[in-house]
């Protein structure tokens, strides 16, 4: 299963006649986290109006809760929820916090402007791709490198954690459904004498720049 999820917390400000509005984005792996979040902002902005939210946790069937926290009901929480919906963003909190300036919105413009003060903090927000992905540990002998490096490299296969000692060894991370491809080239190009080592499955995500984060989502699944 592939999600998209921030890569770090972020803030967007906003004004709206007169009334300013703080949007907070966390990225969250359990409803715990995000409970803890909500009441880190709660006591941030104690002497806000309204700390409005939604959040979506969970692979599947998420976990989706939101609050209009005063606001009149429908006008808040749930247009959050309904934009992290269709941006199809998981495992995210977005608070949007309101101190009210003494001009009345109506339903209609509240709606507008919860949903847009969400869209803004989501679009100033990297992402990340997420899949489940497995680290080949390989080693080989130094006459092996070269043609190992060139060949994965005409594969768009970057080596990380390179360790030169007695052999070569380095890691490759690869999606669980080339696992096998990958394998076969890796024996193939050193006529099965490369050592690797698939280690288990775990979650990756991808950044915008290529990089990869580790810990974006339990191995096991649990929240």
């Amino acid at each position: 299963m592939q999600f998209t999820t921030p890569e770090a917390r972020n803030t967007v400000e906003t004004v709206e006649k007169k009334s300013k509005f703080i949007a907070s984005l966390f990225p969250i792996l359990s409803v715990s986290e995000a409970e803890e979040a909500l009441a880190q902002i709660r006591e941030e902005h104690k002497t806000a109006n309204h700390n409005c939210f939604a959040y979506r946790v969970g692979l599947g069937v998420p976990v989706e809760r939101f609050s209009d926290d005063g606001e009149p009901s429908g006008t808040a929480g749930r247009p959050i929820l309904e934009v992290i919906r269709r941006r199809e963003i998981d495992n995210v909190l977005v608070v949007v916090t309101r101190y009210f300036g003494g001009v009345l919105l109506g339903a209609s413009g509240l709606v507008r402007v919860y949903a847009d003060a969400t869209s803004q903090v989501l679009n100033a927000t990297p992402m990340l791709r997420c899949g489940l992905m497995h680290t080949l540990e390989v080693s080989c002998d130094y006459g092996m490198y070269g043609k190992l490096e060139y060949a994965l490299g005409q594969e768009g296969m970057v080596m990380i954690e390179k360790q030169f000692a007695e052999a070569v060894s380095f890691q490759l991370v690869v999606a669980e459904a080339d696992v096998e491809k990958r394998v076969t080239q890796l024996n193939e190009w050193t006529n099965g004498q490369a050592n690797v080592n698939v280690l288990p499955a775990e979650y990756i995500g991808v950044s915008e720049d290529g990089s990869l984060v580790r810990g974006v989502w339990p191995s096991d699944g649990e929240s």
